[in-house]
């Protein structure tokens, strides 16, 4: 799969369609216009350009209407994403990342001890033993 090209107002609607899929347009205005204002046409405009980038698909209703879904799955987007944001910033090092986020990040003791489980556990896979 190629990688998606998803604005940061585009990524507002997948993930009104990740969370519940198909949708109409006006169903997907309606569900993002608390946080958005966004007019239907604006979110139709928006979901033309998605289906154009193959990350939506549609098909019509039983009464023509169009019923919109997501073509790409959340997490295989949230990878892409990931890796862009990786390379670009950090030149592809993750343990720059890691130390940028643990020291600028406002972690709970409960997040903490996720990430040093997270970290464990991949000590563990790579060394192929306990730790």
């Amino acid at each position: 799969m190629e990688r998606p090209n998803i604005s940061e107002a585009e990524w507002t609607v997948m993930e009104a369609l990740w969370e519940h899929s198909p949708q109409t347009a006006s169903a997907v205005a309606k569900s993002i216009r608390p946080s958005t204002g966004w007019a239907v046409n604006t979110v139709r405009t928006m979901l033309g350009r998605l289906v154009e980038k193959g990350v939506v698909v549609f098909s019509e209703n039983r009464d023509g209407v169009r019923e919109f879904s997501p073509a790409v799955k959340r997490e295989d987007v949230v990878r892409f994403e990931s890796e862009t944001f990786l390379n670009r910033v950090f030149r592809g090092a993750t343990q720059p990342l890691l130390v940028h986020f643990a020291s600028h990040s406002k972690l709970t003791s409960e997040e903490i001890g996720q990430l040093k489980q997270l970290l464990d556990d991949a000590l563990e896979k790579r060394d192929g033993h306990k730790s």
